[in-house]
């Protein structure tokens, strides 16, 4: 019996490499730096925009402040996985999804200033946008779930 829980003892490390842990928390990091750059630029980007609304007309301060919330959400999407590859998913996601809130938001916000009819459009580019890292948690949650022995 001791060779054979020897083997499935080997086979068992095999599958599971001392390194593996390392690969682990570089994915969590990598999630969270990538998911963090994305909401700081996206902040960045609108909050120029808003700054500009705010000179052409104060009363649009308040409905232009949601590209910024938006873009703090993107964070949220980094935090609890364990591989690499779902957390560099959810990480460049992130990273993307931050973008594009912050290049439509600063556009849009500026824009909805000229023309309030805008607002509508802006906002469901803006959920578009924010949908990006949702795409790629849930990418994340599918190669964490998935089997691979």
């Amino acid at each position: 019996m001791d060779s054979v829980e020897n083997t499935a003892t080997i086979r068992r490390y095999e599958n599971f490499p001392s390194y593996g842990p390392f690969y682990g928390v570089m994915g969590v990091s990598a999630a969270m730096v990538l998911s963090s750059f994305g909401a700081a630029y996206g902040t960045a980007i609108s909050g120029t925009g808003i700054a500009a609304t705010a000179v052409m007309r104060p009363e649009l301060i308040m409905k232009s402040i949601i590209p910024i919330v938006m873009a703090g959400i993107i964070a949220i999407y980094a935090k609890g996985y364990v591989h690499l590859a779902a957390g560099l998913s959810v990480g460049m996601c992130g990273l993307a999804s931050g973008y594009a809130i912050g290049v439509v938001g600063d556009v849009g916000v500026r824009n909805t200033a000229l023309q309030p009819r805008l607002f509508i459009g802006m906002i469901l580019i803006l959920i578009f946008a924010e949908v990006l890292g949702l795409y790629g948690m849930i990418v994340a949650i599918y190669l964490y779930t998935k089997d691979i022995s």
